[in-house]
């Protein structure tokens, strides 16, 4: 059984650490369980946002009561930064090598905080892409580092959910080697992030906001 705390955070029903009083791990039989108690207003956010089946951890939409909800507004990511096209697409290759779990496993995604000034940052991996996006959430919430000016680097393809946890990390930069779907594109779109897809080492394709990215 695994209930994982950041999700918390890219959920929108915790603002920052702040509203999240207590953390504890309690290891079982089974897997890893986290404990949270939370502040209020978050308390009050989680007893509003009822879901109709116990979602422990994962995208952040399964059980929930309307497509209002799964399709809340998302906010608008800041200015951002310029990042050379190749400084991202080479990135990938860095990001590789620092898979550990994968590079034993081949069997688990990543995520991944970097900036073209500061390079690669905290890298979380899980079986689940969006476990490694939280998970990734929580590391950068823990350290305080401001996400402003970097992108988030996934391996896996790009669904809404993922964009919607990216939206509220205030990334203005996501890039993955796999595709988004349609409806990702759309919230790309709608929260001005700029969003890059299938990274190989000849080139990438760029779906919304292309200006964040200078071209040689």
């Amino acid at each position: 059984m695994f209930r994982y705390a950041p999700s918390r955070l890219t959920e929108g029903l915790a603002a920052d650490t702040g509203e999240i009083i207590s953390c504890a791990a309690v290891t079982h039989e089974l897997g890893v369980e986290m404990r949270l108690v939370l502040a209020r207003p978050a308390l009050d956010r989680v007893l509003q946002r009822r879901r109709r089946i116990a979602g422990y951890t994962g995208c952040g939409v399964c059980g929930l009561e309307s497509l209002e909800q799964a399709m809340r507004p998302l906010p608008k990511v800041g200015q951002g930064t310029t990042v050379p096209a190749g400084a991202l697409r080479d990135a990938f290759g860095v990001l590789e090598a620092a898979q550990h779990l994968n590079n034993q496993t081949r069997a688990v995604h990543a995520a991944a905080f970097w900036s073209p000034q500061a390079g690669l940052g905290p890298v979380r991996e899980d079986a689940g892409r969006h476990n490694a996006l939280d998970k990734l959430a929580g590391a950068l919430a823990r350290s305080g580092q401001a996400t402003g000016a970097g992108a988030v680097l996934l391996t896996s393809r790009i669904s809404i959910e993922l964009m919607q946890k990216a939206a509220i990390l205030g990334v203005p930069l996501i890039a993955a080697i796999s595709a988004p779907t349609a409806l990702a594109v759309r919230a790309a779109d709608q929260a001005g992030i700029t969003l890059a897809a299938i990274v190989r080492v000849d080139g990438f394709e760029l779906l919304t906001h292309p200006w964040r990215i200078a071209l040689a």
